[in-house]
């Protein structure tokens, strides 16, 4: 089953770091978090990738061209003209890096891959999350639904803590940082049917997936959300990046599911 990964947007709340990279190139521990999502993936025997690319798309499209390269120690015999590859890297990705577009929106970008997914499920996901999510669970639930789409709903921490104040002034009750009342937004790791591309007719370049096409789903009764408790995070600004960094800096990074 493919994974198709959005990451073709510029990163704009994250402006310190997307000025010179494209966003899902900004690196975690020293590795972009494009690979930490694509880890998550293989790790649970998913390792065939679309990657939707857009702004600077060039350094990702050279990120994998040079892999062994950057990743594995080398031997250059400059008399010989022979290269040799020392401990090559163990990833076992396949790659599919697709131009959708520079100023193309999530919607178009789905579309402009469509002749690579064929008449199969596929994967889906936004390329600055991580999460220590059980795909073949999410798999299994999606596949139980019957729908033509199921997003993974999360529940973001309560940013302050809530006070129980009485008439008089007396805190009856303190909660630090409570889960965000209840409310459950899109998490992304979503699983698609081919029929959603139905979904995707006519010009979709300045459409958003999540506020066209997810929403004409969801009137039509085919969307289904699979509740994840774990842990999930975006890295959506610098702070994100700076959190992310130190859980995996101090060996306590729950997306980290591989060896």
């Amino acid at each position: 089953m493919k994974v198709v990964i959005f990451a073709g947007g510029l990163g704009t709340r994250l402006m310190e770091e997307t000025e010179a990279r494209p966003k899902p190139m900004v690196e975690i521990g020293g590795k972009p978090i494009l690979w930490h999502i694509m880890k998550i993936y293989e790790a649970q025997g998913f390792n065939e990738f679309i990657v939707c690319l857009g702004y600077k798309q060039a350094m990702i499209k050279e990120y994998f061209m040079n892999y062994y390269f950057t990743n594995s120690d080398i031997t250059i015999d400059l008399s010989k003209n022979e290269t040799t590859v020392h401990q090559p890297t163990q990833e076992n990705f396949k790659v599919t890096l697709v131009d959708t577009g520079f100023e193309t929106n999530t919607a178009g970008r789905l579309k402009r891959i469509q002749k690579y997914i064929g008449n199969e499920s596929f994967l889906l996901t936004y390329g600055d999350g991580v999460s220590d999510i059980n795909i073949k669970e999410l798999l299994a639930f999606h596949q139980s639904k019957g729908k033509v789409a199921t997003l993974t709903s999360i529940q973001l921490p309560g940013k302050f803590g809530n006070l129980d104040i009485d008439d008089n002034g007396n805190v009856l009750r303190f909660v630090e940082k409570p889960e965000d009342d209840g409310v459950w937004i899109n998490g992304g790791f979503m699983v698609l049917e081919p029929s959603v591309f139905n979904f995707l007719d006519g010009n979709m370049d300045e459409i958003q997936f999540e506020k066209g096409p997810l929403i004409d789903i969801t009137k039509s009764g085919e969307l289904a959300t699979y509740k994840h408790y774990g842990f999930w995070k975006c890295m959506d600004a610098m702070r994100d990046k700076i959190e992310l960094e130190e859980l995996w800096n101090n060996g306590k990074a729950p997306w980290k599911i591989w060896n």
